[in-house]
């Protein structure tokens, strides 16, 4: 497949109105089993979506093929079975659609928005913000990051949940990386190709990945993408005071007390209660009653989750 003029949108995928207006996703990484802090996340772009008489999509992030945890994927496929989410397509796979993204990182060297970089993380030491070092330098792309062009703009946007957010990527990070030197595509890269050819319109994710947000509209602009609207949830934590995470050792999902976990979850979100019962009439009464007034406007949430 190839994405010769990204600035002429591609068609949604077909359906009525309301699904042109909203187009939500899950997109998890399988890098772990889900935890209780991915449930929130899936069961508040689900609810979110079919609550706007949206579509509902689910994508794995898998582009980081070294990271990816054996059995993650299928444990991904049978949480969904078990919570009884249905997905309003067919579920995508990034490790499948590698041929796009280097079509398009083609695209933005033919368009001189990308650049080699030869600098190693020792290199760089401990500085966050990268210089430009390489920028002029004119290097080969074989074996090298891949690194974009920043400029000395603010973007901001309002997020749905969090309020107005803002960074000019210029002085907050310099040029970022949209592929590894070992030829891995960067996640920033992937999503901002993906949402825009499934049509997203609305990101519900972690508070963890609001400052990703400005990379990615960047992004977006670079290329001609249409704009989305953005809600970070509030993070669950453990007892430590940490993300609820795979890195943290977050318990699995047991998928045997999916109706009971649903409705933590949803109780966690502080949205109205439901009634326990299937996973499918708990989803639908849940959406009915869907507020995110309801949600905490904080970046994590009270209490512990482990």
């Amino acid at each position: 497949m190839s994405i010769r003029n990204p600035s002429l949108p591609l068609p949604l995928i077909k359906g009525g109105k309301a699904e042109e207006n909203y187009v939500g996703r899950f997109a998890p990484s399988p890098t772990g089993p889900l935890h209780f802090g991915s449930l929130i996340t899936a069961v508040a772009s689900y609810c979110d979506a079919k609550a706007q008489h949206g579509r509902w999509l689910v994508r794995i992030e898998d582009t980081d093929i070294p990271r990816i945890y054996p059995g993650s994927e299928a444990h991904i496929l049978r949480s969904l079975d078990a919570f009884q989410f249905e997905p309003d397509g067919e579920i995508l796979f990034q490790k499948d659609r590698l041929a796009i993204y280097e079509d398009v990182l083609e695209q933005l060297a033919e368009q001189g928005w990308v650049y080699a970089c030869q600098c190693t993380r020792k290199m760089l030491g401990s500085n966050h913000i990268y210089a430009g070092t390489c920028r002029n330098l004119q290097l080969s792309f074989a074996q090298q990051a891949i690194r974009l062009k920043v400029t000395d703009t603010d973007i901001c946007f309002e997020d749905r949940l969090q309020g107005r957010h803002c960074s000019n990527l210029q002085h907050d990070l310099g040029d970022f990386v949209l592929k590894r030197r070992d030829g891995i595509i960067n996640y920033q890269l992937a999503v901002v190709v993906d949402d825009y050819l499934q049509g997203i319109t609305d990101v519900v994710r972690g508070a963890d990945l609001l400052d990703n947000t400005e990379r990615q509209i960047w992004l977006g602009r670079v290329l001609g993408y249409p704009e989305l609207r953005y809600l970070h949830l509030p993070l669950a934590m453990n007892d430590q005071g940490q993300k609820l995470s795979k890195q943290n050792l977050a318990q699995p999902l047991d998928l045997n007390q999916a109706p009971l976990l649903l409705q933590q979850a949803l109780t966690a979100l502080h949205q109205p209660p439901v009634v326990l019962d299937t996973p499918a009439r708990m989803l639908q009464q849940a959406i009915a009653q869907w507020s995110i007034d309801a949600i905490p406007h904080t970046t994590q949430l009270q209490g512990s989750y482990a």
